[in-house]
């Protein structure tokens, strides 16, 4: 019993964290001035983690430690009875950023721990800061610098900042990361996914220089009363009590404030007349730069506001339909490694802006790279944005929630400036219970602490009963916009004409979107007479009859099909049809695309404003 009420005192105290012990301890928002640290970097592999530990637990030999900062090859030159077993000075290489599972047949389905080795020059300054800001790392990573461990991290989709002024070194600068890609049951997501593994440094590794007193964080938002508001935070020994300033020069707004004794600063004031409203049809940005303590950002900020009204969704007032589709984080190519850079991220969302006519896009199912919420700033897409509690992970430890709700965390400090960004997703599929009920109950709580001015969803699992469709999830109260998955007609026994005859029981008071369908089609195989599955014409008529069915729902306020483009699984092994990509894709992974593409886009084309 003790031990009962102990685990759920933890719980309970881990569920109310304050926003402030959630906000992690270096951000670097918006800083453009960086040493981008991209390019060939050596690897080893490293499956039973004897860099670590060695047999029985012990602490890794010295022989095995590959984070030490030592010339093996200038060492074993003098001989002796000592030896190595790594030398990452003359390890294999591989580019940075990119998953290790597509840089070479042997590492496709790797799964462990692999270390990475980085040789730099940097300028060394009197009285500058030195950083190093990964913006993610898949999945637990472990920094060192020059032997000196600077920093550690759990998850692989969300940016995280280690300080290195100390250890950092005019030349010949030596940065190792261990990176294991391993995931368990308190793991976020956990063991078992439908997308691939792609372990590795997956975005950019950067390093900044800041004076000793630094912008860290800044922000400005709109509100719905008509205002701009915003805070700036400073980092160092000198940040109570500091001037600090905000521009937008296009809109001659200079506002001044002062730093509290926390080095944080809050600007309030009237929207000015001239300021255009960000929307699909006007993505307006504007330069934002603030000041402080001779420090300077800037960042391209766009201003509008979102809210829902019964059962609609209202975008900058007015009533708005999510016109969307779901994308993973993978480039069109025929091997991709998540290497999303801007290049990559416009042929994406260009297929969904100007392809498909659509206005939205869901990013599945974690938090995408920063340059696709920037490109969807620039395009006019509204976002949806998603943390990966998948499926079914460990509900009941304590420590698992701190884990997701620091996720949360770090993707809304990272991403609270796109205008783009209207929806939190709090979960996936997940099994309807009550423990899972509290986790989420918690993850809303979280967002709502943090970033009250966006809306909260879940892509959440329904029930059914003949041929009526209930959605009677009691995680329900806490969400603004229901949204939820249905593949009737692809998975179970459903004939397509069956799909068209469905009908829906949901709250009317609360918007509704189709998170997800879709069926599976290999790109180029059509029988227009069987219309098997796995064809193009299948999938199609899927749409067709999908999409009658939607029609008939009163609530429904917009939809994001699963998926643009086919990506690889795991799970997914037809030989003649999948091979390791899931075929569900409206393109295939090379960018051709299927009939189904046009079924949608005329769709959405018909209901354009």
């Amino acid at each position: 019993m003790r031990a009962w009420i102990t685990l759920a005192l933890a719980w309970t105290l881990c569920s109310l964290a304050t926003a402030d012990t959630l906000r992690p301890p270096l951000l670097l928002t918006a800083r453009a001035a960086a040493q981008d640290l991209s390019g060939r970097w050596a690897y080893s592999k490293d499956l039973y983690r004897t860099g670590f530990t060695d047999i029985n637990g012990w602490p890794a030999k010295p022989r095995m430690q590959r984070f030490r900062d030592v010339d093996v090859a200038a060492t074993e030159a003098k001989g002796g009875v000592g030896f190595f077993e790594y030398d990452l000075d003359r390890a294999p290489m591989l580019d940075i950023p990119g998953a290790w599972n597509s840089a070479l047949p042997e590492l496709r389905y790797y799964d462990g721990l692999m270390w990475f080795q980085r040789r730099f020059d940097a300028p060394v300054k009197p009285g500058r800061r030195s950083f190093l800001r990964f913006e993610a790392v898949n999945y637990r990573s472990t920094v060192f610098l020059n032997g000196q461990e600077v920093g550690r991290h759990e998850g692989g989709f969300t940016p995280f900042v280690v300080e290195i002024t100390q250890a950092l070194r005019e030349t010949g600068n030596r940065l190792v990361i261990g990176v294991d890609s391993k995931h368990d049951a308190q793991a976020i997501p956990a063991e078992i996914t439908d997308w691939d593994l792609y372990g590795g440094i997956t975005r950019p590794v950067k390093l900044f220089q800041t004076p000793a007193t630094f912008i860290d964080d800044a922000t400005l938002r709109l509100t719905d009363a008509g205002r701009l508001v915003g805070s700036l935070q400073l980092n160092g020994a000198q940040s109570a009590n500091q001037a600090v300033s905000l521009r937008i020069a296009t809109l001659g707004v200079t506002l001044q404030a002062r730093t509290d004794t926390n080095g944080e600063a809050r600007f309030d004031t009237a929207a000015p007349a001239g300021l255009k409203r960000w929307s699909p049809e006007s993505p307006t940005l504007y330069d934002v730069e603030f000041e402080a303590s001779g420090d300077r950002v800037r960042d391209r900020i766009g201003f509008r506001t979102i809210a829902v009204r019964g059962s609609e969704i209202l975008l900058n007032g007015q009533p708005v339909t999510l016109r969307g589709i779901s994308i993973h984080e993978e480039e069109v190519g025929p091997n991709p490694a998540r290497r999303i850079d801007e290049a990559a991220a416009r042929r994406l969302l260009t297929e969904v802006k100007t392809g498909l006519h659509g206005n939205y896009v869901r990013l599945s199912h974690y938090p995408h790279n920063e340059t696709m919420l920037r490109v969807a700033d620039e395009l006019g897409l509204l976002v949806w944005s998603e943390i990966p509690v998948y499926w079914s992970i460990d509900w009941d430890t304590p420590a698992v929630l701190d884990r997701a709700r620091r996720m949360q965390a770090e993707t809304i400090y990272r991403d609270r400036n796109r205008a783009a960004l209207i929806l939190w997703s709090i979960g996936n599929e997940t099994p309807v219970a009550d423990n899972r009920t509290r986790f989420h109950t918690a993850l809303a709580q979280t967002v709502r602490a943090l970033d009250p001015s966006r809306l909260v969803s879940a892509a959440l699992l329904v029930e059914r009963q003949g041929d009526i469709l209930h959605i009677a999830d009691p995680l329900l109260p806490q969400l603004d916009v229901i949204a939820v998955n249905t593949y009737a007609g692809w998975y179970g026994d459903d004939t397509l004409e069956a799909v068209r005859q469905l009908r829906w029981d949901v709250p009317k008071d609360k918007p509704l979107l189709f998170s997800e369908f879709g069926a599976d089609a290999l790109a180029g195989f059509r029988d227009p007479v069987l219309k098997p599955k796995f064809s193009e014409d299948y999938q199609a008529d899927y749409y067709r009859a999908t999409l009658a069915m939607a029609a008939q729902v009163a609530t429904l306020r917009g939809m994001s099909p699963w998926i643009l483009k086919d990506f690889r699984s795991p799970r997914r092994e037809h030989p003649v049809y999948q091979n390791g990509w899931n075929r569900k894709g409206l393109i295939s992974e090379t960018g051709q695309r299927k009939l189904a593409f046009d079924v949608l886009a005329e769709h959405y084309r018909a209901q354009r404003p």
